[in-house]
């Protein structure tokens, strides 16, 4: 199922999330945000769960704004998670 996420106080624009049937992360891709940076986030995460990446990332602060993109992949996560 791919899922699309506007992130919120941060540089990327839009989230994109691809998640298998067992909860695992087949594909990640952001728009906007420090690309390579985001490139290397995205290709951590694949084939991880869930949980595993929430555990990850939720948290991460980016320049004292309360949030950052790992961050905000990690509340997209959360929102996917109560769908399934």
């Amino acid at each position: 199922m791919t899922y699309t996420y506007t992130p919120t106080g941060v540089c990327s624009q839009k989230i994109t999330i691809e998640i298998n049937d067992d909860e695992t992360i087949e594909n990640v891709a952001f728009s906007g945000g420090c690309h390579g940076n985001l490139q290397g986030i995205a290709a951590l995460v694949k084939g991880k769960t869930i949980d595993e990446v929430i555990a990850a990332l939720s948290g991460i602060d980016c320049r004292m704004r309360g949030t950052s993109c790992p961050d905000q992949l990690a509340q997209a996560l959360e929102q996917i998670k109560e769908e399934f």
